[in-house]
């Protein structure tokens, strides 16, 4: 039995359908054959982008040439009325002193720190588990409600339970749900005035979100005048100077900059810890393998994460077949040539992780679940050439290793207290809303080991 994916399209539609597609669920509007294929030209009345599923195109546009691809200020617009001016979605000299102040919060150090806080959403998350033994779940429920809580134990040193911290997560909760991953912005090249028509449902919860946040922001830049905020993310990052400027972020800058953590480090840790119990329901060979690793958290510390190797595979190879964000838009800003292909100075170039990792031509068995392969040098090959979960380049996601603390941690907490099994008629269907999601929940029964 292998893994679901969406049924791809075929290889001709019109282009209102495919525009249709598109808008509804990117994964679903795509051919059979951009598994294969190292490139692919898309063209509209109004632009043409490129996607590029060969390692050595990835390589110049992500890490050799990354100045002469920014991120394309299409798929911003989606986002912007949540994010802002966040890390996300700026380019150049914007990006670059964000990136100063940010990337010292999640230094190796501090990475260890945040561990107790992780390790206290895992136990939460299990508590709350209990009372629903024998029950069947929604996955996507359950990972979204403790990867939130993760990150407001780590970034503000409060519990999910904290009133604003409940507050935001339930707005975003709504938010996830209506804002679709492309706006008309994304077809239709349209001036800076023009209205983007957001929906007012969408609007007025990124509005919310983002006036909760600044409360938050504002509580702590209180404690930190008076020298009584606690050493957390929040903290690091609101006190640590641009080291070329020496300004730090303002209060705006913040609000933007939270907006971000919670998006990516919610939102994508919550759909790859979903796709990842599947996969244990889906495999109970593999989920049994993991529950004997668990012992290893007898004692808990930040160094029994290396010890649960298997659970870091099974994450990573989830994070394959289901990478969180399934595609990646940049622009080239002059004229290219790709694979003797003339690329003109404007188009996108679209960088998909859903199709490369599971690119024909260089994946052995890649629509397969194989935690093993990471062994293999098929799969070492693959992991430094074809394995962009995080993006890659001077772009990897700040909390690439976060994540990968997180996600392993999580997994095996819930896997020695519990085991997830599979409920008839309830095969899970990815789509691409914010992040890789199932189009009707991941509905897995939930018994008490």
């Amino acid at each position: 039995m292998k893994p679901p994916k969406p049924s791809p399209r075929p290889d001709k539609v019109s282009l209102w359908r495919y525009l249709k597609l598109f808008r509804k669920d990117l994964l679903s509007a795509q051919p059979q054959r951009l598994y294969r294929a190292w490139m692919a030209e898309f063209r509209t009345p109004f632009f043409r982008s490129y996607m590029i599923n060969q390692p050595e195109l990835v390589e110049t546009v992500l890490k050799k040439r990354p100045d002469d691809f920014p991120k394309s200020g299409r798929i911003s617009e989606g986002l912007r009325p949540l994010l802002g001016d966040s890390v996300f979605l700026t380019n150049g000299e914007t990006w670059k002193r964000q990136r100063r102040i940010i990337d010292p919060a999640f230094e190796g150090g501090r990475l260890k720190d945040t561990f107790p806080a992780m390790l206290e959403a895992a136990e939460a998350c299990v508590s709350r588990l209990k009372g629903q033994a024998g029950d069947v779940i929604e996955c996507e429920e359950l990972t979204s409600h403790a990867a939130a809580d993760v990150i407001f134990r780590t970034l503000f040193s409060v519990p999910i339970e904290n009133e604003v911290a409940s507050q935001v997560f339930e707005k975003f909760r709504a938010y996830q749900r209506q804002q679709p991953l492309l706006n008309i912005a994304a077809f239709i090249p349209l001036p800076r005035w023009v209205p983007r028509l957001h929906a007012r449902k969408t609007r007025h919860n990124a509005k919310d979100i983002r006036a909760l946040i600044q409360q938050l922001t504002a509580e702590r830049a209180k404690l930190i005048a008076l020298g009584q905020a606690p050493d957390d993310l929040a903290t690091k990052i609101m006190t640590t100077p641009d080291p070329e400027t020496g300004q730090c972020f303002d209060t705006q800058e913040m609000v933007d900059q939270v907006a971000i953590f919670f998006l990516a480090g919610h939102e994508t840790s919550a759909s790859a810890l979903a796709w990842t119990l599947y996969l244990m329901a889906l495999y109970p060979e593999w989920q049994e393998k993991l529950s004997a690793e668990t012992g290893f958290l007898d004692d808990p510390s930040f160094a029994t994460v290396s010890k649960l190797r298997l659970s870091r595979d099974v994450f990573r190879e989830a994070l394959r077949l289901y990478p969180p964000v399934p595609m990646m838009v940049r622009e080239a800003t002059c004229p290219e040539q790709f694979r003797g292909r003339e690329v003109a100075e404007g188009s996108q170039i679209v960088i998909s992780p859903w199709h490369l990792h599971r690119q024909e031509r260089l994946w052995d068995h890649p629509d397969d679940f194989d935690p093993t392969r990471w062994t293999t040098d098929n799969g070492k090959s693959c992991q430094r050439q074809a394995f962009i979960p995080f993006s890659a380049g001077p772009r990897v996601c700040t909390g690439a290793g976060f994540a990968m603390v997180e996600g392993p941690l999580l997994l095996s907490m819930l896997l020695r207290h519990f085991r997830f099994e599979l409920v008839e008629g309830r095969t899970p269907v990815p789509v691409a809303h914010l992040t890789v999601r199932s189009k009707d929940g991941i509905w897995l029964r939930v018994v008490e080991r």
